[in-house]
């Protein structure tokens, strides 16, 4: 069998949508979305250029198509769970797949023509949260806050210079090149959080989380001992 021959198979698989927009992704999961060009799909499906808009209009279409797609890759929250339970997974799952396709949180909410799985994923979110007693408004603010922090930590974890495993080595080489006294505080957080064994930033996510869920649940418990009151006034 030529060297090609693998090659060449995977150029007889006929183009599709669904293809395109896969390739499109992984462009993007291999260099960041600013690699992601028709010239640069065409290359990675093993195509012209010119036979993509048989498929899509133009990028725009595929940014819409691949958020799509990392929408549907997002567990919904959970509908026999109770609500905490529920967005707990989902925050959880949320941040499993944009550490896959770390180049997705600034497009997420940015969308003007949103596919289903986008839609079914904000659908289910807001009704966990109106089904467990939420008004409207809170909904909107507790989703915000949710996705705010998810991203938000999504977007700072990919920027780290380091991840679980070379944590200790960078962390060290850095604090070896400022003098503790000046900066003692740092020095110490570094010396006794960071270069402990163990240590994985991504911890940081499930406790920031739970304190989101905390704020809320006290929230909304509160507005429930509200209501009980009005009602019983009136």
């Amino acid at each position: 069998m030529s060297p090609n021959a693998g090659a060449d198979a995977g150029k007889r698989v006929p183009l599709s949508r669904e293809r395109l927009l896969r390739g499109a992704i992984a462009v993007a999961d291999a260099a960041d979305i600013g690699a992601l060009t028709m010239r640069s799909l065409a290359q990675e499906l093993g195509v012209k250029p010119m036979s993509l808009y048989h498929h899509v209009a133009n990028k725009e279409e595929i940014l819409d198509g691949i958020i799509d797609i990392v929408f549907s890759e997002i567990e919904p929250p959970p509908a026999a769970a109770d609500w905490r339970s529920a967005m707990r997974h989902r925050a959880i799952s949320a941040r499993s797949v944009l550490r896959r396709h770390p180049w997705a949180p600034p497009l997420m909410e940015s969308r003007a023509n949103p596919g289903p799985a986008t839609l079914r994923y904000h659908d289910s979110v807001i009704g966990t949260l109106r089904r467990a007693g939420f008004s409207i408004a809170m909904a909107a603010h507790a989703f915000s806050l949710f996705d705010s922090y998810v991203y938000g930590f999504a977007l700072q974890e990919a920027g780290l210079p380091f991840d679980s495993a070379t944590a200790p080595d960078v962390a060290g080489a850095i604090l070896a090149q400022f003098p503790s006294r000046e900066y003692p505080y740092l020095a110490e957080l570094t010396a006794e959080h960071v270069l402990q064994p163990g240590y994985d930033y991504g911890d940081e996510f499930e406790f920031g989380l739970d304190l989101i869920l905390d704020g809320l649940d006290r929230l909304l418990t509160m507005t429930d001992a509200a209501r009980f009151d009005g009602s019983r006034i009136g």
